[in-house]
């Protein structure tokens, strides 16, 4: 019997022992595949590469900026951040500097779009973005603005972008313009608002007191004309009218 009891005692403590060296190269296989990021900030691009991969990570340049105090072709900044711990084969995204800024912005407005690309290239800019926007004060494909402006400095990017005039969409919207003659000023300036409409600075004439008729005469007097109500408008009610149209009020006081 005690020897049966001592033989399981050796069995559970040789299997705590196995568990336990389990868990021991387990903890060193899943931790000897991690490392600490480096500080890469400052070395030269083939440093920091030679230094990434001495520990197991890979790297490449995303972006280049401008930088009055790291010279050119060092390191400007990492991702992630010195100090992180990650697995090998992590990837390192590092941006470049390239030196304080000496290149002039050029001058696009006014210029195609094709021409002014070559333009940024040959100053040694890179293209940004494209924008296009309808406009009708320009011939379509013309640079309208840029960004940075022209003569810019203390640049961060080495690139420009530009927006470019496209042909102007036509205008299929409009409206009839409805009678407001009669209702208050204030009444008729809020439709007016609402159907975005133009509104001009306001007409104002003396209202004119209506004649009395003849006792005789079959026709209605001419009811009083309320003082701030609509007498006049232009456009004319009926009118084709669009967001451009100005419209005009005279109002009695």
């Amino acid at each position: 019997m005690l020897r049966g009891f001592q033989f399981v005692l050796v069995v559970l403590m040789l299997a705590m022992l196995a568990l336990l060296s389990a868990i021991t190269t387990m903890h060193f296989a899943i931790h000897g595949a991690e490392v600490k990021v480096p500080d890469l900030r400052g070395l030269t691009i083939t440093d920091a590469t030679r230094k990434a991969a001495s520990l197991g990570l890979n790297m490449s340049v995303e972006n280049r900026y401008y930088s009055v105090d790291i010279p050119e072709g060092h390191v400007l900044n990492q991702s992630p951040a010195a100090g992180t711990v990650v697995r090998r084969e992590w990837h390192l995204r590092l941006t470049e500097s390239i030196g304080p800024q000496k290149v002039a912005i050029p001058s696009l407005t006014g210029v195609d779009q094709r021409v002014s690309s070559i333009q940024v290239r040959r100053a040694g800019l890179e293209l940004g973005s494209v924008v296009e926007m309808p406009y009708a004060y320009a011939a379509p494909g013309t640079v309208i603005a840029q960004n940075p402006a022209p003569g810019a400095a203390g640049v961060e990017r080495p690139s420009v972008s530009l927006l470019v005039a496209a042909p102007p969409t036509a205008n299929t919207t409009g409206l009839v313009m409805p009678d407001l003659t009669g209702q208050l000023f204030s009444n008729a300036a809020l439709a007016v608002t609402h159907a975005g409409l133009k509104l001009e600075p306001v007409h104002t004439v003396q209202a004119a007191v209506p004649a009395v008729g003849d006792a005789n005469s079959a026709a209605p007097p001419k009811p009083p004309v309320q003082i701030g109500a609509v007498i006049s408008q232009k456009p004319l009610p009926g009118s084709r009218v669009d967001a451009s149209t100005p419209v005009e009020l005279t109002v009695a006081e």
